[in-house]
């Protein structure tokens, strides 16, 4: 089985992908046709010895739309420049079918003017009849291949159908007219919805298209002979700046990055350090300093220094196409309410146009008009045709997927990714959230808390004997690779102070600690169980360090020549951000938050006063995690849990909502979950729910808009106080109302 995925063009409403998917899906060796009119991409599985990729092209053709090379994505760039009717008019232009009902509208209106200065009926009539051919051909002619090869009456086939009614009954000015602004409201819904895409489009425009590569010269002809040089890498130039285009960047080579200028692809700072605005990744508002060894993403801005990097990743599997990608199948995951309206809708509309003809043949069976009157009164087929023109459910069917691709877009761009519709409705009815500790309540790196030399007599009080025994220790720690020595060099380079020590036999003492000489003296650092056993002490400095480990904090003892010096303390940090993205959970209606850890009640209880957590569970198996979220299922009904992506996997699934903490590595961490935090930053959980529940109350607002609106109508039109035109511009308007008031959401930021 072949997968053939295609950008679609000219997709103005869902109604267009429900085509689309029926008529690809129904030919001979098509397996599954699916479209996402939220991003306009089709998937489609089909059997290439019973049918061409040419053939699924042919057919999407015949059914009025086009593909487009994805190469040529750039080109729809100049659309996203302006907005409003500055926008709208250029867009109007770009296909043949509104370009048509823009020349409709010319005619309506010079149709008008004729009327307004008197001229003869007929050459009146002729300029309707014209408009009508114009506006009006590509309507029919799409109703009627959607008729022909899906077997299906569609939206345009009934507004041809009320175009043609009018004409019969003498209406051709209000047929023109209907043809006209339908025409015109199907272009503004492409347009609006091609804005809605734009968020998407203006991501793939933040990599530059070539980068500066740091290559040898390759058979320099200068050298060629010299000291036996024959040809390949120059070992006499050395490297030369060359601009290559980013697609052919390969993984190890090496490119040099200047201040401003944009990262074209992820790699691992090889030389240089530099403020780098991060903010299409990972939504941080200020710049992050970069440093030799860490890595830099595909988008992001470089700042004042001259970075080299080394190729981490090819373009192609960039963070950033990653998450455009995730984006985009995002749009096409059905929320829950999305599919009821279009369940709805797929009822909705051939009821009413059984309505329709009921209406048309029925009353004038017991003698109630056919014809429209000559005193103005609307006859029984004109109504029936007001409710074929009523009954088109374009905004309905809209209201759903504009506002969550709106959502999606704007979570995406504040560094929140929100995998599809469905998570994002189930964010909005969240109740209770599960954390993990490690890497997400804290930073998951131990710090140094707390130093004491036994010798000193203000304890708390930094004093030049608890400077020194750090120092010391630190020279030692520098041979070792474990957390805990690299959090005391830290906490020793952050004191400015350089050693000076020779240090020499240095031996780790497996899981236990660390010894070495340094200046001569014998020093070691390690644990407590490894002094009781080695290292004499008296019994106030076992109680001393029993006290310091019920805090939750790991106490390494120092000694200097068998003498007890001191110890060192460190311990997890709690991030910055966590009790006060906790507490505002809280005022957000959260009811319950619990800490799920595998540490040691000591450790989880430091943790949990410190950030706020109403609740916490200790020594938990990464199957007790799960069935820890499972409970909080059952009580709370919408639990989140919130992990590092990784070895929280079985509670991440369990859960109503997985969110993922970008830490446990970019890719690993979108893949695992419903969410992904990408700036590591728990202050982006608050803005996620109350994103999803303002998404959910524009959905609910647009709905009921779209069948008000439907309602209203379908009473005025029954007695014939409706007309053909208030139907279609009623529908129209609807459309466009419930489509900006979905798109507010993309203006939604993370305050």
């Amino acid at each position: 089985m072949t997968t053939l995925h295609l950008r679609i063009t000219g997709m103005d409403c869902a109604d267009c992908a429900a085509a689309l998917e029926k008529g690809v899906g129904n030919l001979n060796g098509v397996q599954s046709c699916s479209v996402n009119f939220s991003s306009a991409r089709m998937k489609v599985e089909f059997d290439a010895a019973r049918v061409a990729k040419e053939k699924i092209t042919q057919r999407i053709q015949a059914l009025g739309y086009d593909v487009r090379n994805e190469a040529k994505e750039h080109e729809l760039a100049p659309l996203s420049k302006r907005g409003g009717m500055l926008g709208f008019i250029p867009f109007l232009f770009t296909r043949t079918a509104t370009t048509l009902a823009a020349m409709g509208g010319l005619l309506v209106g010079l149709g008008m003017l004729a009327e307004w200065f008197a001229v003869r009926e007929d050459v009146v009539k002729l300029i309707y009849w014209l408009a009508l051919a114009v506006a009006g051909y590509p309507i029919l002619l799409a109703g009627v291949r959607r008729l022909w090869l899906n077997r299906e009456i569609g939206i345009n086939l009934l507004m041809a159908m009320a175009g043609l009614g009018a004409v019969i009954i003498g209406e051709e000015a209000e047929a023109a007219s209907v043809i006209f602004l339908f025409a015109i409201g199907e272009a503004l819904e492409g347009y609006t919805m091609d804005r809605a895409r734009n968020a998407i489009r203006k991501l793939v425009a933040l990599t530059p298209s070539e980068a500066t590569t740091l290559r040898p010269c390759m058979d320099c002809r200068e050298h060629l002979g010299r000291e036996g040089y024959t040809g390949g890498p120059c070992p006499f130039c050395g490297t030369h700046e060359r601009r290559v285009a980013v697609d052919s960047l390969n993984v190890g080579e090496t490119v040099l990055i200047k201040p401003g200028e944009r990262v074209p692809i992820d790699g691992v700072i090889l030389k240089g350090n530099s403020s780098v605005n991060q903010a299409p990744i990972t939504g941080e508002s200020m710049p992050v300093l970069k440093l030799h060894g860490e890595e830099v993403f595909a988008g992001t801005i470089n700042g004042e220094g001259t970075l080299e990097i080394n190729v981490l990743r090819k373009a192609s599997d960039s963070t950033l196409n990653h998450i455009i990608h995730l984006v985009e199948e995002a749009h096409g995951r059905r929320a829950q309410s999305q599919r009821f309206v279009d369940r709805f809708a797929r009822v909705y509309t051939p009821a009413v146009v059984l309505a329709a003809l009921f209406i048309a043949v029925v009353p004038p069976l017991f003698g109630a008009p056919f014809w429209n009157l000559a005193d103005g009164t609307h006859g029984w087929l004109y109504r029936a045709l007001t409710l074929l023109v009523i009954s088109c459910p374009c905004a309905l069917v809209i209201s759903t997927p504009v506002t969550i691709v709106s959502a999606i877009s704007a979570a995406a761009k504040n560094g929140v990714l929100i995998k599809g519709g469905a998570y994002l409705e189930a964010l909005a009815k969240v109740r209770a959230f599960a954390f993990d500790k490690t890497g997400t309540l804290t930073y998951g790196q131990p710090a140094v808390v707390d130093i004491r030399n036994f010798s000193c007599k203000n304890h708390g009080e930094h004093c030049a004997s608890c400077e020194d025994m750090l120092q010391l220790a630190a020279a030692v720690e520098r041979r070792s690779e474990h957390p805990i020595a690299l959090a005391i060099v830290q906490a020793a380079g952050d004191r400015g102070k350089h050693c000076g020590y020779i240090v020499e036999e240095v031996e780790t003492l497996s899981g236990r600690g660390v010894r070495g000489k340094v200046n001569g003296k014998n020093v070691v650092i390690g644990s407590h169980a490894l002094f009781d056993a080695e290292h004499p002490h008296t019994e106030i400095i076992c109680q001393t360090m029993k006290a310091v480990e019920a805090n939750g904090h790991t106490a390494m003892m120092v000694s200097e020549d068998e003498h007890v010096a001191g110890y060192i303390a460190v311990s997890d940090q709690a991030r910055a951000e966590s009790r006060g993205a906790l507490a505002e959970l809280k005022k957000l209606g959260i009811q319950k938050s619990v800490m799920l850890t595998g540490d040691n009640a000591a450790t989880a209880q430091s943790i949990a006063a410190s950030v706020g957590v109403d609740e916490v569970r200790s020594q938990l198996m990464p199957d007790q995690k799960l069935e820890a979220v499972k409970s909080l299922r059952q009580e709370y009904h919408n639990v989140a849990m919130v992990g590092d992506g990784i070895n929280d996997a079985p509670a991440l699934a369990s859960a109503n909502v997985g969110i993922a903490m970008g830490s446990a590595g970019t890719a690993q961490a979108l893949e695992v979950a419903d969410v992904a935090l990408m700036s590591d930053n728990l202050s982006k959980l608050p803005f996620a729910i109350k994103l999803s529940r303002k998404a959910l109350a524009v959905i609910k607002q647009n709905v009921i808009v779209s069948l008000a609106l439907k309602a209203v109508f379908l009473a005025l039109a029954l007695p014939g106080f409706a007309t053909l035109w208030m139907a279609v511009i009623a529908d129209t308007g609807a459309s466009l109302l419930v489509t900006m008031n979905g798109m507010r959401l993309l203006r939604e930021k993370d305050r």
